[in-house]
C-alpha cells in the first residue's frame, strides 16, 4: 500500500435548516397565532488525529468531506433536527494548512487531539419568533445560514523516537528488518525505499521504541534534490538520530559530512539533537579498519558503534543504546518539567 504523506481536501460543513412559516390552527381557536419552527443547525466537519493511522492513503480515495444540513422547521413550533457532525481521522503528527495562504491551522501532535475544520450554519428563525403587537400574524421566516467551506492541506510528520538517515545503500533497511518486525524492501542498489518506514524496537527492561527510516537523501536534499526534501520533515520530531555510514565505502569521512551538512542547512536545531554514528556493514572490513573508523569519529565527539546489520554483529549493543538514551532523555524532560 502506498505512503501518503501530504494532500489537499475539501471540507464543506452542513447549511442551516430554513425557518417554518406556520400558523395554529385547532378547532375553537380560529385565530391562532404563528407557531414556526426554527431549522436545526448544520453539521461541522471536524477533523481528530487518531493512533490507529499512519499514513494519509484514505485521502487518495477520498478528498471531499461534507456534514449534513439541518433539517426544516415545522409546524407546531417544532424545530428542525442539528445535522450529523463529519469526523475526518487523520494520523496523529498531521499539521493542517489553509490550501490558499499556506497558514499553519493547527498541529495534531498527540492522539484525540481535534480541529473544527469548517462550522455548520445557524438554522433560520420560525415566524413564531416575528409576532408583534403590530404584527400578530408575521408571514415570514429566516433561511438557514450556509456552512462553512474551504480547501485545506495536510501533512504529515510521521512520530517516531528514532530516525534513521544516512545515504543510499548504507543499509538502513537492513537495519530497520534486523532490530525491529519491519518489512522493507531491500536491494544492493540505491533509491529501493521511496517512503519512509516505521518499526517497532523492543527490548528486555525497556519501553519499545518508533523507529523511522527516512529515505531518499543525497547531497543536496534540503534545497530539492532528490527524493529526501519529501522526507525531511519525518526527521523534526524524532528525538534520537541514527547517522548510518557503509564504512566499506573508502568515502565514508565524506558520506557522513554530507548528509550531516543536509541536517543542518535543513533545520538549525537538528545540531542539538541527539545523534550516533553507526558503521554499518563491518563484515566488509576487517576489525582492526572498523576499530580505526569508530576512533576517528569519537575523535570527533560522536558516539559510535559498529555493526553488521546483515550478521547481526552489534545489533543487541545498538539497540540498548537507543533504548537506555530515550529512557534517559525522558527522565530528563520530565526534571525540567519539574
Amino acid at each position: 500500500m502506498a505512503f501518503v504523506d501530504e494532500t489537499k481536501f475539501f471540507v464543506k460543513a452542513g447549511d442551516g435548516g430554513n425557518g417554518c412559516v406556520s400558523f395554529r390552527r385547532e378547532k375553537y381557536v380560529p385565530k391562532g397565532g404563528p407557531d414556526g419552527g426554527d431549522g436545526g443547525r448544520g453539521g461541522s466537519v471536524i477533523i481528530e488525529a487518531t493512533a490507529k493511522l499512519n499514513s494519509l492513503i484514505d485521502f487518495k480515495y477520498r478528498s471531499h468531506f461534507k456534514a449534513e444540513r439541518g433539517t426544516h422547521g415545522m409546524g407546531k413550533d417544532c424545530y428542525g433536527a442539528k445535522g450529523k457532525d463529519c469526523v475526518v481521522m487523520v494520523p496523529v503528527g498531521s499539521i493542517i494548512k489553509d490550501a490558499e495562504t499556506g497558514e499553519v491551522l493547527i498541529d495534531l501532535a498527540a492522539d484525540g487531539d481535534s480541529y473544527l475544520a469548517a462550522r455548520g450554519g445557524d438554522g433560520g428563525l420560525g415566524n413564531s419568533h416575528f409576532a408583534s403587537g403590530a404584527n400578530r400574524t408575521p408571514r415570514y421566516a429566516t433561511k438557514g445560514i450556509p456552512g462553512e467551506e474551504r480547501w485545506l492541506r495536510i501533512e504529515l510528520k510521521l512520530i517516531a523516537d528514532v530516525g534513521l538517515v544516512g545515504l543510499p545503500n548504507a543499509g538502513k533497511s537492513t537495519l530497520l528488518s534486523k532490530i525491529s518486525a519491519a518489512n522493507p524492501k531491500i536491494a544492493d542498489y540505491p533509491f529501493t525505499t521511496l517512503e519512509p518506514q516505521l518499526g517497532v524496537v523492543h527490548h528486555s527492561y525497556y519501553e519499545p521504541c518508533i523507529v523511522a527510516d527516512i529515505p531518499g537523501l543525497i547531497e543536496g536534499a534540503h534545497q530539492g534534490v532528490g527524493l529526501g526534501h519529501k522526507f525531511l520533515r519525518h526527521i523534526e520530531r524524532t528525538s534520537v538520530l541514527l547517522h548510518v555510514i557503509d564504512c566499506s565505502d573508502d568515502a565514508y569521512r565524506k558520506n557522513y559530512q554530507i548528509i550531516d551538512d543536509e541536517l543542518h542547512s535543513y533545520k538549525e536545531e537538528l545540531a542539538d539533537r541527539t545523534k550516533f554514528v553507526v558503521l554499518n556493514k563491518a563484515d566488509l572490513v576487517d576489525a582492526e579498519m572498523a576499530e580505526e573508523m569508530r576512533q576517528e569519529f569519537i575523535d570527533l565527539g560522536m558516539r559510535t558503534v559498529v555493526i553488521s546489520a546483515a550478521t547481526g554483529q552489534g545489533l543487541d549493543d545498538l539497540k540498548e543504546l537507543i533504548l537506555d538514551t530515550l529512557e534517559q532523555n525522558k527522565r530528563e524532560q520530565q526534571h525540567q518539567g519539574e
